[in-house]
C-alpha cells in the first residue's frame, strides 16, 4: 500500500521518538540527548542516544541509526508498511484503505511482479511435494531427518518430472511470457522455448530478510546433474547480498551467528534448535555477506565442512570477515563432516559444546599453515616459525600482537620472549608478509575512508549549528559531496536550510533500505574531539577545506580538455578554496 510523503511525516510527528524508544529502552538524559544501553548489541557503558531535536537515534558503538520508523523496523523485525500501520495506531491515525484495481496491479513494478511470481511458484512447489508426484522427494527429505514441521517452516517443495509444469501452471495465473522470463524461473532456447528452470528437484525457496521468497535452489533426484542449481540472479535476487536463514536468524537474538555452507546444513541446525545459522548460496562467501551479517552481530563462528574443501571455505572467510570487524571462530568437526552429520550421531548438547570451544580464527589459520612443514626437521619448524612471526606482525596494536605472541608460545612450546624477539627482528629488516598488496589496499582504503569522515562531518554539524549554513554555502554546494549517498542528502538539507527547515528525521524517510536509513543517521552523528570553540573552529575550517579539495581533485578527474567552461568553474573554485585559506570570519 502506498502512503504519501505528507501522511507519513504526520504519523512520524505524532510519535516522538524519545516517548516511543522508551518503551523499548531505559533511557537517561544527558545534555540536550538522551543515552542508554544499544538494544542492537551487548553492551555494558551506554553508547545509544537518541536526540529529542534531531528525532534520531544512533549508536556510537555498533552504528545502529534512524528515524522512529527505522527503530521500529529494526527492533520488531517490522516491514516499513508493517511500522507505519503500528505508529498511525499508536498516534490514533487512521490510514486509508483501497482495494488495488486491475490498472493498479498492471501498473506495480517489474520487482513486485516477480516476488509475487516467486510466492506463487513456492506455493505450487510446496503442494506438489505433498501429492503423489512427491512422494520420492518426501521420502529423501524423511530419510534425512527432517520433521513436518521443519518442512513446513522452511516451505519445502517439489518440482515434478515435467518440464513445463509451473510454466503451464504460472501462464493459468496471468503471467506473461517476459515476466516468467525476467523472473528466472524459466530456461528459454531456440529449440525448446521456454521451459521450466527446476524440474525433479526437492526446491528449497530463498527468502529476503524480510522473508520475501526471491529465489529458490534445487536438490536433483536421482543421477542428474548439476546436483544442486540455484535460481540466476535477477532484479530481486543478489547471491552475494543474501544469505539462507537470515530472515529467522536475525530474530534469534543470539551474540553470533553460526555460518554454514548450505541448505540442509542450515535447516538441520534449526532442527536442533540453532536458529542463528545462515549459508551463503551457492557462491564463495564476499564482503558483502560480511556487511550484512555485521547488521545483526560482532561475532560468526564458521561450521564449515571437515574436509580440506571446507579448510580452504574458512582460510578464505576469516581475512573477510576480520575486514567487516566481526570476530571469527572456527568449529571443529571431526569425526564427522557437516554439522548434520555430528548432530545425528552426538546430539545438540554435544555441538553447543564444540561451538563453546570453537578455536580463534588465527589459530585456526596457524595450524592449517603448520601442515605445510615437518615440525620434527629444526630446519623446517625454524621456518614454520618464522612465517608465524612474519603473521604476528598484521596485529598492529602492540597489545594484542603480544598476545597472541603469548597465545603461540604455549601451544607449541616456546619461549614468550624467543618469538616476541624472532618478531621483532622480522620488523627491524623491514620483512614484509605475503599480504603486502592487500596492505596497500588498506592505506588507500584509509584515506578514502578520512574523506568520507569528512563529509559526514560536514553534514552533521550543518544540522547542528544554525550559523553554518550561511557561511558555508558560498563555498561549498551539494555537488561537493563526492559519495552519491551523500551528495543527495546534502541536496535534501540543502532544500530544507534554504526553506528554513531543519528536519534530517524527514530525510530519513526518502529512504526505504534499513541500511541506507542507517547510514543517513550516521552522516548526522559524526563527531571529532575538540575541548575549546576555537578548537571547533579550526576543525570546521580545515573540513570545509577538505572536501573543497576533494571535490577539485574529482572534477579535475573528470574534466574534458575541450570543456572550456567546465575549466573556468575549476579555476572558480579553486580560488575560492584559496580565499577560504586566507577569510577571517568566524564560520559558527
Amino acid at each position: 500500500m502506498y502512503y504519501s510523503e505528507e501522511l507519513i511525516e504526520e504519523i512520524r510527528q505524532r510519535n516522538d521518538i524519545v516517548d516511543v524508544i522508551s518503551g523499548y529502552v531505559k533511557l537517561q538524559r544527558k545534555g540536550s540527548s538522551y543515552f542508554g544501553l544499544c538494544p542492537f548489541h551487548n553492551e555494558k557503558s551506554p553508547s545509544f542516544s537518541v536526540s529529542p531535536e534531531k528525532q534520531m537515534y544512533y549508536c556510537f558503538g555498533c552504528g545502529a541509526g534512524g528515524n522512529v520508523f527505522t527503530f521500529i523496523m529494526q527492533y520488531e523485525n517490522y516491514t516499513f508498511q508493517e511500522a507505519v500501520k503500528m505508529l498511525a495506531d499508536r498516534a490514533g491515525i487512521e490510514l486509508p484503505s483501497q482495494e488495488m484495481t486491475e490498472q493498479m496491479k498492471q501498473e506495480q513494478s517489474i520487482k513486485a511482479q516477480i516476488l509475487n511470481l516467486n510466492k506463487q511458484a513456492a506455493k505450487y512447489y510446496y503442494y506438489q511435494l505433498r501429492t503423489e508426484n512427491g512422494a520420492q522427494a518426501m521420502e529423501y527429505l524423511t530419510k534425512r531427518g527432517l520433521s513436518t514441521e521443519t518442512m513446513k517452516n522452511f516451505g519445502l517443495g517439489f518440482s515434478t518430472k515435467y518440464s513445463d509444469d509451473l510454466y503451464k501452471y504460472l501462464k493459468r495465473q496471468g503471467a506473461s511470457d517476459e515476466l516468467l522470463r525476467q523472473s528466472g524461473l524459466m530456461n528459454v532456447d531456440e529449440r525448446r522455448g521456454m521451459y521450466d528452470r527446476f524440474w525433479n528437484r526437492v526446491i528449497f525457496p530463498i527468502q529476503d530478510v524480510n522473508g520475501r521468497v526471491i529465489g529458490f535452489g534445487g536438490r536433483v533426484m536421482g543421477d542428474g546433474k548439476p546436483k544442486y542449481l540455484n535460481s540466476p540472479e535477477t532484479i530481486v535476487f543478489d547471491k552475494s547480498r543474501n544469505l539462507y536463514g537470515l530472515h529467522v536468524a536475525r530474530t534469534s537474538r543470539k551474540k553470533y551467528f553460526l555460518v554454514c555452507e548450505g541448505y540442509m546444513d542450515v535447516i538441520s541446525l534449526h532442527q536442533a534448535g540453532f536458529t542463528n545459522a545462515v549459508a551463503s548460496l551457492g557462491t564463495a562467501l564476499t564482503m558483502q555477506h560480511a556487511n550484512l551479517l555485521k547488521r545483526y552481530v560482532e561475532e560468526v563462528v564458521l561450521t564449515y565442512d571437515s574436509d580440506e574443501a571446507g579448510r580452504k571455505a574458512a582460510l578464505r572467510a576469516i581475512p573477510i570477515f576480520k575486514e567487516a570487524g566481526i570476530s571469527t571462530k572456527v568449529l571443529h568437526m571431526e569425526p564427522y563432516k557437516d554439522p548434520d552429520e555430528f548432530i545425528k550421531a552426538e546430539g545438540s548438547q554435544k555441538f553447543q559444546e564444540r561451538i563453546d570451544h570453537a578455536e580463534n580464527s588465527f589459530l585456526f589459520e596457524i595450524s592449517v599453515l603448520e601442515k605445510n612443514y615437518q615440525m620434527s626437521d629444526p630446519e623446517s619448524k625454524t621456518l614454520f616459525f618464522r612465517e608465524v612471526a612474519a603473521k604476528l606482525m598484521e596485529f598492529d596494536q602492540e597489545l594484542e600482537r603480544e598476545n597472541y605472541i603469548e597465545a603461540v608460545a604455549v601451544r607449541y612450546g616456546v619461549g614468550f620472549e624467543n618469538l616476541r624477539k624472532m618478531v621483532n627482528q622480522l620488523a627491524m629488516k623491514g620483512y614484509q608478509p605475503k599480504a603486502e598488496e592487500p596492505r596497500k589496499e588498506r592505506k588507500a582504503q584509509e584515506k578514502e575512508n578520512g574523506m568520507k569522515t569528512s563529509q559526514k562531518l560536514l553534514l552533521t554539524w550543518l544540522i547542528e549549528y544554525p550559523k553554518l549554513f550561511e557561511t558555508t554555502k558560498a563555498y561549498i554546494s551539494p555537488e561537493d559531496f563526492t559519495e552519491e549517498l551523500y551528495q543527495t542528502v546534502a541536496e535534501m538539507l540543502y532544500e530544507q536550510k534554504n526553506a528554513g527547515e531543519i528536519n534530517p528525521a524527514k530525510i530519513i524517510n526518502h529512504f526505504e533500505d534499513p541500511e541506507q536509513q542507517r547510514q543517513v543517521a550516521e552522516l548526522f552523528n559524526t563527531t571529532v574531539p575538540v575541548e575549546t570553540k576555537e578548537d571547533l573552529e579550526k576543525a570546521v575550517r580545515e573540513t570545509i577545506a577538505r572536501v573543497m579539495e576533494n571535490s577539485l581533485a574529482a572534477q579535475n578527474a573528470k574534466l574534458d580538455p575541450t570543456d572550456m567552461a567546465g575549466l573556468q568553474r575549476l579555476i572558480a573554485n579553486k580560488r575560492k578554496l584559496q580565499d577560504l585559506s586566507k577569510s577571517p570570519k568566524n564560520f559558527l
